[in-house]
């Protein structure tokens, strides 16, 4: 069997495979009201359909003000897991796991409302200046990603992922060039890690799932944080119960970023054997040759499809026929599998 198809479990969790898709935002809340449309409903499934292991729905915002834009997906009331919950069981009816990406945007919040961050500094000219947050601020952050990991309970996800890289309100807080701080939540290592700390304690309190936090190994900037720097952090997430490490880059300041397929496996690598921890690699992986080199040589656990999942639902099939692994398909789809 060829290691993408070998089932992978955390904490008593047993994915098919080693196929994740990766949360992407899709912008399809058009009320504007956070709650999950038709959209969602067709969207997830149909990947569930292809064979893909875990399904990871897009950043989720915990707060109203948390929101990338205002036609997110939101998980800042309870009005929003009847919805969740829908598309959880279209997801499981095929197979393949669930989870969900607890998030907050902080300054890349493109919102018309007054937004938050660790300090008082915009992207760039087209985002507004953030407020700096005060200490209730953090704490209404904190309690609101716990609420969000209880509805997620409640809305039947088996996983959850907490996102901070790309950029939005945690990594702001993880790196030194957009956390300016000056009190227990900025300076040191330790300080610009209290927050996370805080709301993985928090979601463990109310989640007792496979936990996963997808980071930005690397800023692409002078003064900014770095794969080798990031072991250290994540050797802290891994003694407080992560179970792996979803491994990106980039976004949290404006940057020329090098891509090209696999550029960002070299940073999995690092956590992977630096800490060390399971990891997820992602970035313009598309053939099954390249994820099964990936694995094969320990360069990471899982693998983390974004835009190939775009522009293929049933990558898996394909995958399957050409690393000659045999995996079952609904029985509507196995007159084209054959």
């Amino acid at each position: 069997m060829a290691k993408l198809f070998e089932p992978i479990t955390f904490k008593n969790t047993t994915f098919k495979n080693r196929i994740v898709m990766a949360p992407m935002c899709m912008y399809q809340s058009d009320q504007e009201d956070g709650k999950v449309t038709d959209w969602h409903r067709v969207h997830y499934p149909t990947r569930a359909v292809g064979q893909v292991g875990l399904i990871i729905v897009e950043a989720t915002a915990v707060q109203p003000q948390g929101r990338i834009s205002m036609r997110d997906l939101g998980i800042w009331e309870d009005g929003h897991i009847e919805g969740l919950a829908e598309i959880v069981r279209l997801i499981k009816q095929h197979g393949a796991k669930t989870g969900i990406q607890l998030a907050h945007a902080g300054r890349k919040a493109n919102l018309e409302v007054p937004i938050q961050a660790p300090s008082a500094i915009a992207f760039n000219e087209k985002y507004q200046t953030p407020q700096a947050m005060t200490l209730e601020e953090i704490e209404e952050t904190v309690q609101a990603f716990k609420d969000g990991a209880v509805r997620a309970k409640k809305a039947g996800f088996d996983l959850i992922e907490l996102h901070a890289a790309h950029g939005y309100l945690i990594n702001q807080f993880l790196s030194p060039l957009t956390n300016k701080r000056n009190d227990d939540y900025g300076g040191s290592v330790e300080n610009r890690y209290r927050i996370l700390r805080r709301v993985i304690d928090a979601v463990n309190e109310v989640w007792d799932g496979p936990l996963f936090v997808r980071i930005s190994a690397k800023d692409y900037a002078e003064g900014g944080m770095t794969p080798g720097q990031y072991v250290e952090m994540v050797q802290w997430m891994k003694q407080q119960g992560v179970d792996l490490i979803d491994v990106s880059s980039g976004a949290v300041v404006p940057a020329t970023i090098p891509s090209y397929p696999g550029y960002q496996v070299p940073f999995s690598e690092t956590i992977k054997h630096g800490t060390p921890i399971a990891t997820g690699a992602v970035g313009l992986i598309t053939h099954a040759l390249h994820a099964e080199e990936i694995l094969q040589n320990e360069r990471a656990d899982m693998i983390f499809l974004a835009r190939e999942l775009l522009r293929d639902p049933y990558w898996a099939y394909t995958a399957a026929k050409e690393l000659g692994a045999d995996i079952e398909a609904p029985v509507p789809y196995e007159r084209g599998w054959i």
